[in-house]
């Protein structure tokens, strides 16, 4: 295990205890939350090209205190049990804050997917969905798999494939085994931005508080914020896209693999994501300069360091070299527990990742919803509404003897697609949420920042779950 894996795994921890201290639940509880409820390590072989490998992978489900358990399925070559643990616990919380009735799980296969080719990984995705199946560790009303790190819509599609043929037409709510699949496969409409979006509102959120931004020395609001962001993935992508369209937000510098970028005038995202499919690297950009050294986005002068890659990747030995106001945690714990306590003490403001990047899971609910409910969202009601808006303007129309803009009534009178609703509910469930935890931060003397006022709120809902069970009356 790598001492960033590591890191992480103790900085989950460290942060639930710094949490739980600070509640009274009996001790055998907050163990059983802390604790992992299932882990499944295993190996077995494929075969690529004329050689066989052994693969080895996990699956681990941290809390079943509401069912099904709910994670996505990382493929990296960094994978390993501490780290897969750590994130189905990180799972189990972040359900708990936007109140999405799972438990948390997730799934990790250690190979780097650039070293395969698609039929090696077709073949990788669909022995491993098998190895669940085999160990109930997949099923719609047991454990729902989705995209993580390394994976997308196509490996969901394999997954899906899968499971439904081993089921052979037994479970009428199969496609409900996984979610972040392909529109023509079941999926929602709005799932790929997700996580992007739901930074963007969970951000806007805190950057429209005026108490924090007069206490970080920020005016109100996004409009013209400086945003840096490190991972030009689909989280990175969207978030920065989205906060530049419609939060006002200047994205200054990206950084990727390849290099770090910078252009105090601002970086069009959608542009240079076209750029960099076609060059492969975000280095030449027109207009921005490169960084000497890559790790040096943590430095970078602005308001809003957003770290949408990997865990762990500010820490200790750099955290004092951040001049951002905010952190918003893209990723899953991009900031290790050393960090923080020195960001903390500058007055960073640090938006958890447990809360921020929790939109790509609220958006698996409404897939697993509208899988369970075989309909799309809309489709009962849209018309009904455009019907109902559209007389409510003639009636404006006739009272006051004037007519609406042709344009005007095409707004006003429009029913809601599929899209605009699932919209609606993560900005719903990012804003409620948001304010869950705030309300902890500020009632609470003792709870200092955004996070432990998270993991107050996630352990008060999950413990509730057990009491009211009866496992601890």
């Amino acid at each position: 295990m790598s001492s960033k894996q590591a890191s992480f795994l103790d900085s989950v921890h460290r942060n639930f205890d710094k949490a739980a201290d600070l509640l009274d639940y009996p001790s055998g509880l907050i163990s059983q939350i802390r604790a992992c409820n299932a882990i499944y390590e295993m190996n077995f072989p494929v075969k690529i090209g004329k050689k066989y490998e052994v693969i080895k992978a996990f699956r681990v489900q941290h809390s079943q205190h509401r069912l099904p358990t709910k994670g996505g399925i990382r493929f990296s070559s960094m994978v390993n049990k501490d780290e897969v643990q750590a994130l189905a616990a990180l799972m189990t919380f972040k359900c708990a804050i936007v109140d999405v009735p799972f438990g948390g799980a997730k799934g990790g296969v250690a190979i780097s997917p650039r070293k395969y080719d698609a039929e090696a990984l077709e073949k990788i995705t669909r022995r491993y969905t098998m190895e669940l199946i085999r160990k109930n560790f997949i099923g719609p009303s047991s454990d729902v798999p989705a995209p993580d790190y390394g994976t997308g819509s196509r490996e969901m599609a394999w997954i899906l494939d899968t499971y439904t043929t081993f089921k052979n037409g037994s479970e009428i709510d199969a496609v409900g085994c996984v979610t972040g699949k392909p529109l023509n496969q079941n999926g929602i409409r709005g799932r790929t931005e997700a996580t992007g979006r739901g930074v963007f509102y969970g951000l806007r959120e805190v950057l429209n508080d005026e108490a924090e931004m007069k206490r970080v020395g920020l005016e109100p609001g996004m409009e013209g914020k400086t945003l840096a962001i490190q991972g030009l993935g689909n989280v990175g992508s969207y978030a920065g896209s989205i906060c530049s369209k419609e939060g006002g937000a200047l994205i200054v510098a990206v950084s990727e693999i390849e290099g770090t970028i910078y252009d105090p005038k601002g970086i069009d995202i959608d542009k240079l994501v076209k750029y960099r499919k076609a060059k492969k690297s975000i280095v030449g950009f027109p207009g921005t300069k490169k960084l000497d050294v890559r790790e040096d986005w943590v430095k970078i002068d602005c308001d809003v360091l957003v770290p949408a890659a990997l865990e762990s990747q500010i820490h200790k030995k750099n955290a004092k070299s951040v001049k951002a106001k905010v952190i918003a945690e893209a990723a899953n714990g991009p900031v290790t527990a050393d960090a923080e306590a020195i960001l903390l003490k500058k007055g960073v403001i640090i938006i958890p990742d447990m809360y921020i990047n929790a939109g790509g899971v609220t958006v698996s609910y409404f897939e697993w919803l509208k899988n369970l409910s075989h309909m799309r969202f809309g489709r009962m009601d849209k018309r009904f509404n455009q019907n109902a808006f559209g007389n409510l303007v003639d009636l404006i129309e006739r009272n006051t003897g004037k007519k609406v803009s042709n344009r005007d009534k095409s707004i006003i009178v429009r029913g809601a697609d599929e899209v605009d609703l699932v919209r609606s509910g993560l900005e719903e469930t990012m804003i409620n949420s948001f304010h869950q935890i705030k309300d902890v931060y500020k009632r609470k003397r003792k709870v200092q920042d955004y996070r432990t006022a998270a993991f107050i709120c996630a352990i008060d809902k999950v413990a509730n779950d057990y009491m009211t069970m009866g496992v601890f009356p």
